[in-house]
């Protein structure tokens, strides 16, 4: 295990190109968002009530935003400091309504801001690894878990209750989706994350949800292991 404190990982090797990838992806994840939009009339054109079509594009975010810009990220940053910055711009981007109360109807809702909390989780366990373990592997993991595990769980729930809840079936479909992205990463031990992480999406309260508690269980499993051990990157 390589616990350490990398600050020189705080600044990027090539800053300006590096903001110039940001700023693509930036315009990307608002294109996603927008793209929802449309995606929601449609939902709502074909019958689906509006709770549906909102958790839907939730998790269509999830995966669209979330999950593929983070698989970018080893790739095109060397420093975590520009997509926390990213992150937290999104994060401010999807408070704003919240605060104002004029919500982007077609993804957002009252009861819970877990959006934000997503944007936040997403940089802070980027950051966390990069800065403390030098690679941004040990917090790639947990956004994964976090982008399309928790994507499956939550379209396998919507599409059998039709609404926000919890359920084994939806746990069964993330531990499917993250049984074979952690395999890839770390091999066999991954599957027993996997299996962990599934199980402990099925528990939030909040304003505590399982964004969050899907990235810091993960990380902190992964650190734990890696401790001992029993994987490396």
């Amino acid at each position: 295990m390589n616990l350490g404190l990398y600050l020189e990982y705080i600044i990027p090797l090539n800053p300006l190109s590096e903001a110039l990838y940001a700023f693509i992806l930036f315009l990307y994840v608002l294109l996603v968002v927008l793209g929802t939009k449309y995606l929601y009339g449609i939902f709502i054109n074909r019958g689906f009530p509006h709770n549906v079509a909102v958790y839907f594009n939730r998790k269509v975010i999830h995966i669209l935003a979330g999950g593929v810009v983070a698989l970018l990220v080893p790739v095109l940053f060397t420093s975590p400091t520009i997509p926390l910055i990213l992150a937290l711009i999104l994060a401010l981007i999807n408070w704003i309504p919240h605060r104002t109360g004029k919500l982007m109807h077609w993804y957002q809702v009252k009861d819970n801001m877990y959006e934000v909390n997503f944007c936040i989780a997403w940089g802070a366990v980027l950051t966390a690894s990069w800065i403390f373990m030098a690679t941004p592997l040990y917090g790639l993991i947990p956004i994964l878990f976090m982008s399309f595990g928790d994507a499956a769980t939550g379209i396998v729930r919507n599409a059998m209750f039709k609404k926000r809840t919890k359920s084994w079936w939806g746990n069964l479909a993330m531990f499917l989706v993250c049984a074979p992205l952690a395999y890839y990463y770390i091999g066999f031990p991954g599957v027993f994350i996997a299996a962990l992480a599934s199980i402990i999406e099925h528990y939030e309260k909040n304003p505590i949800d399982d964004n969050i508690l899907i990235t810091l269980s993960t990380f902190v499993l992964l650190l734990a292991l890696s401790y001992t051990g029993i994987i490396s990157f």
